[in-house]
């Protein structure tokens, strides 16, 4: 019995929380959109909804840009693409690791979770840096590979450039073997709370 109940765990991963990193207009909206930001968008508010429908815990981190960037605060692009519902908690950052100069941690331990499903922008900055922070102070991460992108990789000296898709996945094989990755949002599951 143990056995089918985790073969059933692993069809079908469990979380605490959702954790949406700067999902910001800036990044999915309008022609600098990342690319397959309307899949992102779409994936993003499946997890709001099974999350939403668990009451389980949505925190939406939102990066303060610098002056003059697509994310300056106040500005339309730094404004959330999905509005947060009553309850739901907004955590302003200025550093990649949404752990880093934040509440999250006390935020995190005062709604006693201890895994988090992830998504977001951008794959390998903020994302990537986020769930570092997370499995530092010891939390589970789960990472729905179609809830997370970022932009193509420009060629650097002596390199080619990078799609976006493919950046996307090389940033999920840089966490290693700590994190629990899923095709899709669509196998996400939030355990209820009372």
């Amino acid at each position: 019995m143990e056995k089918e109940q985790q073969k059933l765990s692993d069809r079908h991963p469990q979380a605490d929380a959702l954790l949406v990193v700067d999902m910001q207009n800036a990044f999915v909206d309008g022609p600098d959109a990342v690319p397959g930001h309307t899949m992102l968008t779409s994936m993003v508010e499946a997890l709001l909804d099974k999350a939403r429908s668990a009451w389980a815990p949505v925190i939406f981190l939102q990066n303060d840009g610098p002056a003059g960037a697509p994310d300056e605060p106040l500005q339309p692009g730094w404004k959330l693409h999905f509005p947060p519902l009553s309850g739901e908690v907004i955590i302003r950052k200025t550093e990649d690791d949404g752990f880093d100069g934040t509440d999250l941690d006390a935020v995190l331990a005062a709604f006693g979770i201890h895994e988090l499903v992830i998504c977001g922008v951008l794959s390998e900055m903020c994302v990537a840096a986020t769930t570092r922070g997370a499995l530092e102070r010891g939390y589970g991460v789960l990472l729905p590979h179609d809830a997370h992108a970022t932009y193509d990789v420009p060629a650097g000296p002596g390199s080619q450039g990078v799609p976006a898709a493919m950046a996307a996945r090389a940033a999920e094989w840089s966490l290693g073997d700590e994190i629990r990755i899923c095709a899709s949002a669509r196998e996400v599951h939030f355990r209820k709370r009372p």
